[in-house]
């Protein structure tokens, strides 16, 4: 970056300091509000996970209920059986082990039953079908012991009305157990399609979470490496402006010691050939007094190249200093074209003109003078013996406006951006003397007025560079 252009953009940070902060602060808020969302995800997931899990508890709670369930039916079913085939059997052969074997299973079935009853103690549909299968059961064991009981007394009871109740108590004993099984296997396979429905439920819950959180956790992350990243180039640049600051610094002391050093010759070289000259002007041929105006020239060059630098080297340390005051604005401008023809080498016609009735300004009136003198030097610089420079001042609502015009050489396109920057020339001005600080004293000085200078040019056709310069009217200044 050059060194002309870094006060200007140092002052720039500074206003921006405060939209540079607004943004930081925005970002810390995204970010909060980011982890946050975060969390709050997480949290409804979680949450989510807990009640699906619940559920799923309660539906393989209720699967193992009804499983017990149907299990119990199937075990009343086959101890009902065991109990009939080992009542028949006794029947039949009058063994003892055969009627063990029918009391083992009526014992077995008050077991069972009461398993059934326990299962269902929660259900009271089922319940009631419970209570209806236990009072069969009752009636069953009953009809099986008036069998067993007229074995063992040797009576004969009737034949054709026992087999009627046994054949209505097993049609209604199956009927109870066919609807209780219906009604469990149901229930069983309404909780399977409702586990099912929860699962898949809660795999697109946590699945959706789980990219929610992941988009937002990597939000979050990108802002805070952002901010990572800005916080390490501000670090670069706050360190880069202190070396530029005490670059700045090293560069006054060396040219304000330059200029102490060389000033008192060059002055002591300048005076002394002006006094030469004017003394011995009569008795001198004309080519010895040309080659004393040479040394004259020359030394009052070098001062003038030692005071540009000087100037750069305080605005680059900041140290260039601005002290507006009133300025009696005609006088200023006609003492301003005096001095730019007497210490001119080559005459030119400087053609003033006033489109206004402004009598004072409120300028600094040394930064001023070397805004306009520097314009007005380049442009009898750069233009022919026999052209006419124009300087022209108007002011506008809280403004002036000084205009500065000439038939010169011009300046091409390509070289108008970088006008102001140090030691920077055109390509057409290659094999005219000059130093190329002149331009970049001039922003320099206007910056402090917050001002601004723009340029119309073409090549060959002469240049008009425009100085606008803000008028802030003091409230406790008078012009006095």
């Amino acid at each position: 970056m050059p060194l002309v252009q870094d006060f200007l953009q140092r002052r720039d940070r500074r206003f921006a300091l405060p939209s540079a902060l607004m943004n930081q602060s925005l970002e810390g808020k995204w970010i909060r509000a980011g982890l946050g969302l975060a969390f709050l995800l997480m949290g409804a997931v979680s949450f989510v996970s807990y009640q699906n899990a619940t559920q799923l508890m309660e539906s393989s709670q209720q699967v193992r209920q009804t499983n017990t369930v149907l299990q119990s039916l199937t075990d009343i079913s086959a101890t009902l059986t065991e109990a009939e085939s080992g009542q028949w059997r006794y029947i039949l052969f009058e063994t003892r082990e055969d009627l063990e074997r029918y009391q083992a299973a009526v014992k077995a079935l008050n077991t069972e039953v009461f398993r059934l009853q326990t299962a269902l103690d929660s259900t009271p549909e089922q319940q009631q079908h419970v209570d209806a299968l236990k009072t069969l059961i009752t009636q069953r064991i009953t009809l099986l012991q008036q069998a067993v009981n007229g074995q063992t007394n040797q009576r004969t009871t009737p034949q054709n009305l026992l087999s009627a109740q046994f054949k209505e108590n097993q049609d209604a004993i199956r009927r109870v157990i066919n609807e209780l099984r219906t009604t469990e296997e149901e229930l069983l396979q309404t909780q399977m399609q409702r586990s099912q429905s929860n699962l898949q439920v809660r795999m697109l819950i946590e699945v959706l979470g789980t990219v929610l959180t992941f988009m937002v956790l990597l939000g979050v992350y990108a802002l805070l490496y952002q901010q990572m990243i800005k916080r390490h180039r501000a670090e670069a640049l706050q360190q880069k402006l202190a070396q530029q600051k005490e670059l700045s610094e090293m560069k006054l002391q060396f040219f304000s010691m330059v200029s102490h050093e060389f000033r008192t010759p060059l002055s002591l070289i300048v005076g002394s050939a002006q006094l030469l000259a004017e003394s011995l002007k009569p008795m001198l041929d004309p080519i010895k007094l040309k080659n004393l105006n040479r040394i004259h020239t020359a030394a009052k060059g070098m001062t003038q190249v030692l005071g540009d630098m000087l100037t750069l080297a305080r605005a680059d340390a900041g140290r260039l200093e601005f002290h507006p005051a009133w300025v009696e604005m005609q006088t200023f401008c006609l003492n301003l074209i005096e001095d730019s023809q007497l210490f001119s080498e080559t005459r030119r016609s400087i053609k003033f003109i006033q489109q206004c009735n402004l009598t004072h300004a409120w300028v600094d009136e040394k930064l001023l003078y070397s805004i306009l003198s520097n314009l007005l030097s380049n442009a009898i610089k750069y233009s022919p013996p026999d052209s006419t420079i124009y300087f022209m001042f108007r002011d506008q609502p809280d403004s002036l406006i000084f205009a500065i015009k000439d038939e010169g050489i011009g300046i091409a396109i390509e070289d108008q951006h970088k006008l102001y920057d140090p030691f920077s020339r055109g390509g057409n001005a290659r094999g005219i003397l000059g130093t190329g600080l002149g331009l970049a004293i001039v922003k320099k000085c206007l910056d402090l007025h917050q001002g601004q200078i723009d340029v119309e040019s073409t090549l060959g056709c002469g240049s008009t560079f425009t100085v606008q310069i803000s008028q802030a009217k003091p409230q406790d200044h008078d012009l006095g």
